[in-house]
């Protein structure tokens, strides 16, 4: 069942981890306590190529595959979610997007600020009545002379308050819609028409935010289309898969690092005279974890290296996100019920993992979006 790493990805995970482990979790606490980032965070992980492991070297980047990129994501989210979260503004659909459809001078204004930590950006797409329905879309661009007027409404876009700029998917043939009538802008913070008019602080950690975002006669300039015009369904679903097997490995390790506390607290608390770790329900319990664990990173691994040697994998994508963000759920549960009344009080690691890997089941698409598509393809090869 387990999947050997190369020399290479070996040596690269040991050094996430250190870094993780001196760099990141020393934040975690405060982080978690006042709801806000360390200034000097995102730069911190620019200056370590840690924001540009997945861009092309001819802009500035590594040029790594999915595969040591979706480890670091790991790695990171053992710690706090959001140091995942915030790594992935350097591999995520938004800078991925823009090398590989961006005009010279898009490149030019919007890659090295993603690289160096200085700018953060954002990706709208979810709207009120649409949710994972993205052909329900409303919001819309219609061209003008020298440009774009942008009318319409997102919700739930993660990190969009405080984003330098953001990428707007938006109707601009109403007939053709997503096939080939939807466009993506790259929208400047600060443009006119462009206001958050609403930040909401989910069930998880008080700083990953989502925000709900409103153009009302927005104008851009033609400049500020990315791709082509009519092409903005198709940036957006070439990113899915990744997007899922990022998800994947973030599951992966903040599960991880929920079953190495719990079984250090087990063999810890004692009770009626005997450690909790020779007691057999929790035994069962670390050892259901264990299993849970082993069987997400061996579908997980396989499929990021059969992507990365270039393989279509199908809906190997959405199994490996259904399967492990409803895995991380349960071994977060387990870890509450080992800790007792540790896991349910604030301030402590596992409270706080058990209200964030909630997360992972509705972002990304949700489970029962991944069910479909399964579904679906196991009834075409019926």
């Amino acid at each position: 069942m387990k999947f050997e790493l190369s020399p290479e990805l070996t040596q690269m995970r040991d050094a996430l981890r250190k870094f993780a482990r001196a760099e990141l979790e020393p934040l975690e606490d405060a982080i978690d306590r006042t709801g806000e980032l360390p200034p000097h965070l995102l730069p911190l992980l620019g200056k370590h190529g840690y924001l540009s492991m997945r861009l092309p070297v001819d802009v500035g980047g590594a040029g790594m595959g999915l595969f040591p990129y979706c480890l670091m994501l790991e790695e990171f989210s053992r710690s706090h979610r959001v140091f995942g979260l915030l790594a992935s503004a350097g591999g995520g659909l938004t800078p991925i997007a823009i090398a590989r459809h961006g005009s010279a001078e898009q490149k030019r204004k919007y890659l090295a600020g993603l690289m160096d930590g200085s700018m953060r950006t954002a990706f709208a797409l979810t709207e009120p009545a649409g949710g994972s329905d993205n052909s329900a879309m409303t919001t819309r661009g219609d061209k003008v002379a020298g440009g774009w007027v942008l009318n319409g409404r997102k919700h739930y876009i993660n990190g969009a308050h405080d984003a330098h700029f953001i990428v707007v998917i938006a109707i601009t043939d109403p007939v053709k819609r997503t096939r080939g009538g939807v466009t993506a802008f790259l929208v400047d913070k600060g443009t006119p028409g462009f206001n958050v008019t609403r930040v909401d602080t989910t069930m998880g950690s008080d700083v990953i935010k989502l925000a709900e975002i409103e153009f009302a006669d927005c104008r851009v300039p033609d400049g500020a289309v990315l791709g082509k015009p009519g092409q903005g369904f198709d940036l957006a679903k070439e990113s899915l898969r990744d997007g899922r097997m990022a998800v994947s490995c973030s599951c992966i390790g903040t599960a991880d690092r929920l079953l190495e506390m719990s079984a250090a607290h087990a063999k810890s608390r004692v009770t009626f005279g005997k450690p909790l770790a020779e007691r057999q329900a929790i035994q069962w319990m670390l050892a259901d974890s264990e299993v849970d664990i082993a069987a997400g990173r061996a579908m997980v691994y396989q499929t990021l290296a059969q992507i990365d040697e270039g393989r279509d994998v199908g809906t190997a994508a959405s199994i490996c996100k259904l399967y492990c963000s409803e895995m991380v759920g349960r071994v977060a549960d387990r870890a509450v019920q080992i800790h007792g009344g540790m896991g349910i009080v604030q301030g402590y690691p596992v409270e706080r993992m058990y209200r964030d890997v909630r997360h992972y089941r509705i972002g990304e698409g949700s489970s029962e979006v991944q069910r479909m598509l399964i579904a679906k393809d196991v009834l075409k090869r019926a």
